[in-house]
């Protein structure tokens, strides 16, 4: 008997009893789908992510400097990094101080509490990408020039939400109070979150971090942001950058430094062994699929002993038994393995449509695509048949060793 033949009869039995045979699928059925579900929402996200770092850019480098933690007063001034970029213009292209400030933010009467004030430079704007160096872009207007930041001008660049909520969304050359000082709005940037509300995404104030620091009283910052010249001389920006501080502070534990590529490649990580372990869960479906099949098969073979004790009369080998019930494990796998691709497509679609708006909304706008891979359904439907064969070999080879006189009494 050769293969198409095997098939065939494989085919008749699955349909003799079809509850029976879905129900033996169902494990396989479930395995597939959820490995192939968790690998596309997997794939999304980290597309994601990659869409983000390539709109922020990867020659952005962040610098987190908390000091040296032994009571000392010695702060690094900003113009220390300044001075580090004009003498490393091989590496470094820029660096925007990142000052986060608490102060009292009015226009007219109504006061706005819950808005977030960031002091930065210029180079916190990319002019090439059109985008902020936290994935912000303009909606009106200019951002903040070499000229606002060096001479400390009174200027501000507002949220979506504040210019709807404080100007009725026209904003450009109005005025508001910060800590009893004016400052003229000269940019508005575009909406990020999917609603505008207080104290969210896009209720923001970007001003001079010089003008930050005279309002906080202290010359003291935390957070920069470097740009290198290109994604390719970010780690030398890194080793130049650190360098200097390490001379500076005398310590490797007053700073930390990071780059986009390699916070990039962290985060994949993360989500490489997030998405290994829901892989190896799922698979236990897939483990009790194949258990169910072996179970189904052996089952078959008591229910079939007297078939197969005539066809052993008849002349059939041990090779032709075993191969006939492997052949009949193999198909009930691959059927139910393609039952788990088309539902978990179905399912990554579905599931991708309902949370990708919420996931791009978060990602800056980054767009959101789960769809399965080639390489994600054709490894599923291979393990899913691979299942069906290693636990029909079993019931296969009983099959094969029965005796046929004992077969054909069988009753």
């Amino acid at each position: 008997m050769n293969f198409t033949q095997s098939f065939r009869l494989a085919l008749k039995a699955l349909t003799t009893s079809k509850m029976r045979s879905l129900l033996t699928m169902l494990g396989i059925i479930i395995g597939v789908a959820a490995v192939i579900v968790i690998l596309a929402l997997g794939n999304g996200v980290q597309g994601m992510i990659n869409q983000q770092v390539d709109k922020l850019g990867i020659n952005m480098i962040q610098t987190t400097v908390w000091g040296r933690g032994d009571g000392t007063t010695m702060n690094l001034d900003p113009q220390a990094m300044y001075d580090l970029v004009e003498e490393h213009p091989d590496v470094l292209s820029g660096v925007s101080p990142y000052v986060s400030l608490t102060a009292t933010l009015r226009r007219g009467d109504t006061k706005y509490d819950k808005t977030k004030l960031y002091g930065v430079s210029e180079v916190m704007y990319n002019s090439a990408k059109g985008t902020t160096l936290d994935g912000g872009s303009l909606a009106q207007g200019r951002f903040l020039s070499y000229l606002d930041v060096t001479r400390r001008q009174n200027v501000c660049v507002i949220g979506a939400y504040l210019a709807q909520e404080a100007f009725g969304g026209d904003a450009l050359g109005r005025k508001l109070s910060i800590n009893g000082a004016t400052y003229t709005v000269i940019g508005v940037l575009k909406q990020q979150g999917q609603t505008l509300e207080k104290g969210g995404t896009d209720d923001r104030i970007y001003l001079p971090y010089e003008n930050a620091m005279e309002i906080m009283g202290s010359r003291m910052v935390t957070f920069y942001i470097f740009t290198s010249t290109s994604g390719d001389t970010a780690a030398d920006a890194k080793v130049v950058i650190d360098g200097m501080l390490e001379k500076f502070f005398q310590s490797t534990d007053a700073y930390y430094t990071t780059t986009m590529a390699e916070q990039a490649n962290l985060i994949n990580a993360m989500m490489g062994a997030a998405m290994a372990v829901l892989v190896a869960i799922a698979a236990v479906s897939l483990l009790v699929g194949g258990i169910g099949i072996m179970n189904i098969m052996l089952v078959s073979v008591t229910e079939r002993t007297r078939e197969i004790g005539i066809r052993k009369s008849l002349g059939a080998k041990r090779r032709d038994i075993r191969r006939q019930f492997v052949i009949e494990a193999g198909t009930t796998s691959a059927i139910g393995g393609l039952l788990g691709i088309g539902l978990g497509c179905l399912l990554a679609t579905g599931v991708g449509s309902l949370i990708g708006a919420s996931l791009s909304a978060q990602m800056g706008g980054a767009s959101f695509h789960a769809t399965p891979t080639l390489g994600a359904v054709a490894i599923s439907f291979g393990v899913s048949v691979g299942i069906g064969i290693l636990f029909g070999y079993l019931p296969a080879n009983k099959a094969a060793k029965l005796n046929p006189i004992d077969a054909l009494r069988y009753d």
